[in-house]
This record gives structure tokens, sequence and C-alpha cells, in this order.
């Protein structure tokens, strides 16, 4: 792997880490948490379907335009000696022959030739007809990383979909397999399509992988923007991820009869002034979730019985209450995804991590909570 590449992903780890932590989630007029806590603890629970946005399902009209890296070859007809290679500069600026630099960051192939041609008229009598070829894209990326054949950063040349963008990197392990994994005996090979996700600016899209690939449900093939994240974790993790106001949000390896309160030891304990009345477990596939909020300051208090988790759980810990139960689910899966994507985006170029988890999200991501019951999120 050559150095200029790793300097290349570097900056897309930054850009990743800027887009998906520092997102704001709209708030929804939506059924309310509970205000009073039954016996068992349980201040609320909510089983979802998400839905997809039909306009995602709808390719992008909009024409390709330049950006920083994208490579051209560029040629003044009639003058065979013009040909020549140039790439758009760090700064958007394309410089060529004797031009001194031209911005051409945001115009399309068409637009940026009749700035060459109009360029050149301070230096020839009449104008000239150039042609430009697009010869590598390095300003639009997509990534797919995970239980995939080639994980990595690929490039968008125009409208992309997640199968295509899956096909890219060669297809998920062992999907053929999918339906046989017990008789196979390949579960090690395989993505976990159930906690498999899109992310896009900080934000989980729904897509259900096991109706897309599993099924052929082609209503879940949604077209890509650039800088969308697909991530396919291992079948065969056994983690709990405990993220929000705990001392160090990470994955937990999950050992049988795990609880609610072992799993919280694991990332040592919580925050000073954590509201540890709504803690959130979210179970099952991304696109069906259940979550649950736990009154647990009285589990700690030995009022009401300990949740037992399973496998894969998300366990979220707020720095305050938050008033709608859906909204709260919103939140968790955006932190959720998004801590996922950053994680992974550094290892794939080789960022050292810190922890277990290696990125801290913010508490709050940004979103409005009930003022001013408690200390207030953390941006």
């Amino acid at each position: 792997m050559n150095s200029g590449w790793i300097k290349a992903e570097r900056g897309w780890v930054v850009l990743l880490i800027c887009i998906l932590g520092c997102q704001q989630t709209p708030v929804r007029a939506l059924p309310p948490i509970h205000t009073t806590t039954p016996d068992n603890g349980v201040v609320a629970s909510l089983a979802v379907t998400n839905h997809l946005d039909p306009a995602w399902l709808k390719a992008p009209v909009e024409p390709f335009t330049l950006g920083p890296g994208d490579r051209l070859e560029i040629e003044l007809l009639g003058d065979p000696a013009s040909k020549a290679g140039a790439t758009v500069g760090p700064d958007g600026k394309l410089y060529y022959g004797l031009l001194p630099g031209l911005d051409v960051w945001g115009l399309t192939l068409s637009q940026a030739k009749e700035k060459i041609e109009q360029g050149y008229t301070n230096y020839m009598r009449q104008m000239p007809k150039a042609s430009l070829i697009l010869r590598e894209v390095a300003s639009r990326h997509v990534w797919i990383l995970g239980r995939v054949q080639a994980p990595g950063v690929y490039p968008m040349t125009g409208p992309m979909t997640v199968l295509e963008a899956i096909s890219l990197a060669g297809g998920t392990m062992s999907l053929a397999s999918y339906r046989d994994q017990d008789a196979a005996g390949v579960g090690e090979e395989l993505a976990d399509l159930k906690r498999s996700f899109v992310a896009r600016e900080g934000r989980f899209l729904p897509v259900d992988f096991e109706r897309l690939l599993a099924e052929g449900d082609l209503s879940q093939n949604i077209y890509l923007q650039p800088d969308d994240f697909i991530y396919f974790p291992s079948s065969v993790a056994r983690d709990v991820y405990v993220l929000g106001a705990v001392t160090e949000p990470r994955m937990v390896s999950f050992r049988d009869g795990m609880t609610l309160a072992g799993a919280i030891s694991g990332a040592y304990g919580t925050l000073k002034g954590a509201y540890l009345s709504h803690v959130a477990v979210v179970r099952g596939s991304l696109s069906k979730p259940k979550l649950t909020v736990v009154d647990f300051k009285r589990v700690l208090r030995g009022e009401a019985a300990d949740m037992t988790l399973r496998q894969g759980d998300i366990v979220y810990v707020p720095l305050s209450p938050y008033r709608y139960i859906d909204h709260y689910l919103e939140v968790i899966l955006n932190t959720f995804v998004s801590s996922a994507a950053i994680n992974e985006g550094s290892r794939l170029v080789g960022v050292p991590s810190t922890g277990a988890a290696g990125v801290f999200i913010p508490v709050g991501s940004g979103v409005s909570v009930i003022p001013p019951a408690a200390p207030p999120a953390i941006h």
C-alpha cells in the first residue's frame, strides 16, 4: 500500500468523522415516554419497523461535477502536442498549459471545457476547441467495509445503488450460502445482515439487508450519495455495544447471563450526571428494532430486577431524559452507526485506536431534550 493512498484515505477518515459526528436530528411529535415507572423497572417499550424514503429509490438527475483529486486528460483540438493530464488541486483549481489556474470545483465537464476554451482567448487569436476526458474520480467515494470480499473506499463515477456498491467490493462473505449457513458450516464467513447498515451524514438509513440480499427485494436497493457508508459486521461476533454517558463507550464481550449492570460495568461505569432513569436497550434487526427503556436507578437500588441481555444488544446511557421514545431510538441508532463507521474507517487506514470501541460519540448528538431536569447534552 503506497504512502499517497494512505494519506488520501486518512483524509477521508477525517472527513468521515466530521460528517458523522456533527449532524443534528429533527424532533418529531410522537408518543411520549411514560413518566411513571412500573414495578419491573421498564419505563417504556417499542417495536419499530423502519421504512425507507421513496425518494432514495430514484436515480439522482444531477450531472457529475468536478472536485479535488479528479484527474482529466485535456487536449486543444488540432494541436496534438497540447495533450496532457491534469488533476484538480486541493484548492479546486485546474492547472493546464498557459492557464494560471481555473476554479473548476463544482463544474460539470462541459462547463470546465468552456472555461478552458475561454481562458485561452487571452493567448490565441481564435478561441480553441478543447477536449476533456475524465480519467479518474477521486472527489466522490462510498465506503464499503466489514464482511465483504474487498473492503475499501470506492469511487463514484455516476449514480450507484447499494447492490452496485456491494458488487464493487466483490459481494458479502459467502453470500450464496446465507440461507444454508447452518448446514454448510460456514457461519463464521457470513455477514450479519440483521446488523448491517447504511449511514449517511451521521444518520442511519433503514435498508433491510435480509430482504435485499437474501430475498432479492429490490425495494431496499436505494441509490447512494457521496461519502455514504455501508458496513457488514461478522455473524459470529459476540459483543454488546455500550454507548453514551459511560466512562469508555465500547464493545463489551458477551457472556451467557450478562445483565444490563454487567454490560455497563464493562464500560467502566457511567459518567457523573448520567440520567439513569432512561437507560435504553435496543435489540434485534436494525431495520426492525425493539427499544426497551429501563429505570436503572431502581435496578441499582434493588427495587427492580436487572435486565438480562443478548449478544448484539445496544445499551445506551443518556445524559438527559428523552420525551419521545421513537425519537430516542433514532438518536441511539444514529450514535451506533456513527461509532461503527468511524471505528471501521479508522481501522481501514491504520489510525490507532485508544480503546476497544475506539471513538466517543457525543452523548446527545445535538438532539433537543427535556430542559432543565438534567445536565445539558454534550455537543
